[in-house]
């Protein structure tokens, strides 16, 4: 498989002397067993430095609609949505990905919009069954994984949170993240379901880098974006649910922003598909009440220090996006631009410590002549 510089897209090569499973190449294999269109392969590279080896890391994103209808079993849901993601997995092992990252609450539908408690009943502890289903893969392909889960928290009175998993390629649990940042805008019904994050803005050192997971909505907030830059973030993921009519617009610069700004990678994932709930629901945007959701549009992509993105997935298909990146990258992009040493950090965090405070006033000076009436 050869892939092109800085998000172009891969194309194949000839047949050599051996075969994999009687296909002369593995993007052959992966085409031929795999939906139309369903794999991209993309590379990002960084100047070869004369102290550092390169760090090149193959990274894999997911986005899948949901297998069956919501009105199906529970338990058959989750078990066909399990069958389905499992060849695309093994194709991502396969291709040799190091990090695998899955769309947010990958194991359900998105049925926070509906405010109805039953669907509480897929929330799973953080060594649940999706968590079990997983480290296998990990463990075979010795790949980390990232899933997004709906997390029943037993040891503090099954409190349920939205919640980022980090399973090691020793298929060990790493650690966990909870979503900090809980949208309260149109059909996001979320707060129904579970409140804000307590685990701050973790990095996790792996095998192949330090990752963080910035959960959905959090992409809307810069501050987020800059404390898992801080703590030391190579790789962001942002597993994400988001439907087009609400967001669209936004998607492809706010991570690619954050990438820049903060001197990491971003991997952009999103659910694709229209989900339909038995019950129509209403919400704070002022439409009649409806069963579903609206169109989850796909597009993940990943976003790299220097400006440059790969293509995105389809908006109504499901995907494996693959891409190589060197994360020497990040470190010279640090060094060209000096983002660290100018953005006076200390000017922020006075300001931010005064703004926190009940008796806050905003620093403004207003023309003494704005309110005078002229002679």
């Amino acid at each position: 498989m050869e892939k092109t510089q800085n998000g172009g897209a891969a194309k194949e090569e000839g047949g050599g002397d051996g075969s994999i499973c009687g296909y002369d190449s593995l993007h052959r294999l992966l085409k031929d067993n795999l939906n139309p269109h369903i794999f991209q392969a993309f590379c990002f590279h960084a100047d070869k430095e004369l102290l550092r080896e390169p760090r090149v890391v193959r990274v894999g994103v997911i986005q899948n609609s949901i297998s069956l209808p919501t009105t199906a079993h529970f338990s058959d849901q989750k078990k066909a949505i399990f069958q389905k993601l499992k060849p695309i997995i093994d194709a991502a092992g396969s291709s040799g990905v190091n990090i695998l990252c899955l769309q947010e609450a990958w194991m359900m539908p998105f049925a926070f919009c509906t405010r109805e408690k039953r669907w509480c009943e897929f929330a799973e502890p953080v060594d649940g069954e999706s968590t079990v289903f997983l480290q296998s893969f990990a463990l075979k392909y010795n790949m980390v994984i990232i899933s997004s889960i709906l997390e029943r928290d037993i040891n503090h009175g099954e409190v349920i949170w939205n919640t980022a998993v980090v399973i090691g390629n020793r298929g060990n649990i790493i650690g966990k993240h909870r979503k900090n940042h809980i949208p309260r805008v149109g059909d996001f019904n979320e707060s129904t379901y579970y409140m804000e994050g307590n685990t701050g803005h973790p990095v996790f050192e792996t095998a192949f880098g330090k990752i963080a997971i910035n959960i959905c909505y959090g992409r809307h907030h810069p501050l987020n974006w800059l404390a898992f830059g801080l703590n030391g973030a190579e790789i962001v993921f942002n597993p994400s649910a988001t439907v087009g009519e609400l967001s669209e617009p936004m998607w492809p610069i706010e991570a690619r922003n954050a990438a820049i700004a903060n001197n990491y990678f971003v991997a952009s994932i999103n659910r694709v598909g229209t989900e339909t709930f038995p019950n129509p629901f209403t919400s704070g945007d002022g439409k009649p009440a409806h069963a579903d959701f609206g169109h989850f549009y796909g597009s993940s992509h990943i976003s790299a220090p220097d400006a440059s993105c790969t293509p995105s997935l389809s908006r109504n298909r499901d995907g494996l996006l693959i891409t190589d990146m060197d994360l020497n990258l990040c470190r010279q992009v640090k060094d060209k631009w000096g983002f660290r040493m100018t953005s006076r950090y200390d000017l922020y965090a006075e300001t931010l410590a005064h703004y926190v405070k009940p008796d806050f006033e905003p620093q403004v000076t207003s023309d003494p002549l704005l309110r005078k009436k002229s002679l």
